[in-house]
């Protein structure tokens, strides 16, 4: 949905001036839940008006290990929210991130997050169980566990993970989403994907290219 509007957004700009056209070179911004797409071309204007970027955090990872914000500091980073005894979208969304971590696996430049929805249950060696069973060897690829609260207020204040319906809800409601969110360098959000969608992530590798090449 979201690529379909940055699509009709860039053919309107064709109909404009060239100064029109180059000013969509690259990928919007994401300021606000509802995922209205910022585009800037000059660059030292990205700090006056992007404002948002995801917040500190420190959770434990499949081995136990505690992960803060300096796993992503200075990398591109792709975001998705899932628990282990999920039998709807959840595997579906694992492998498809798979096939994008696969892709990406010695480049040490981009890093993954899954985050457990259900962290109560989820431990450490619960998420470990997975990734092993899923067959995922990537190691810039974190399962991440923790406070229920915490990890619910970063995916939907931080992460926009619901949009605007779930930016003001608390941890008493349950999150569950299909959306990948990509961050870049300066951890300001770049893009929204379907994870249940295979053809969604050939637009993330390209996106993250794009983000590479930035």
């Amino acid at each position: 949905m979201y690529r379909i509007v940055f699509l009709l957004l860039s053919s309107l700009s064709l109909l404009g001036c060239k100064e029109q056209v180059s000013s969509t070179v690259g990928l919007p911004y994401y300021n606000e839940p509802t995922f209205t797409p910022v585009f800037i071309k000059d660059t030292g204007e990205v700090t006056q008006k992007i404002t948002h970027t995801i917040s500190n955090f420190e959770f434990l990872n499949q081995d136990s290990v505690l992960v803060n914000q300096s796993f992503i500091e200075n990398k591109i980073h792709v975001a998705n929210f899932i628990f282990t005894s999920c039998g709807s979208i959840c595997p579906t969304m694992t492998n498809h991130m798979k096939q994008v971590a696969d892709s990406l696996k010695t480049d040490e430049r981009v890093v993954f997050l899954s985050y457990s929805v259900t962290p109560w249950l989820d431990t450490p060696s619960v998420l470990k169980n997975y990734q092993e069973r899923e067959g995922v060897t990537n190691k810039n690829w974190q399962f991440l566990t923790g406070s229920k609260g915490d990890i619910y207020k970063l995916a939907r204040q931080s992460y926009f993970a619901e949009e605007d319906l779930g930016f003001s809800k608390d941890s008493t409601e349950f999150l569950h989403t299909e959306h990948f969110i990509l961050v870049d360098k300066t951890k300001r959000i770049r893009g929204i994907y379907n994870g249940t969608l295979a053809l969604e992530m050939n637009a993330l590798l390209e996106d993250i290219r794009t983000l590479q090449a930035e």
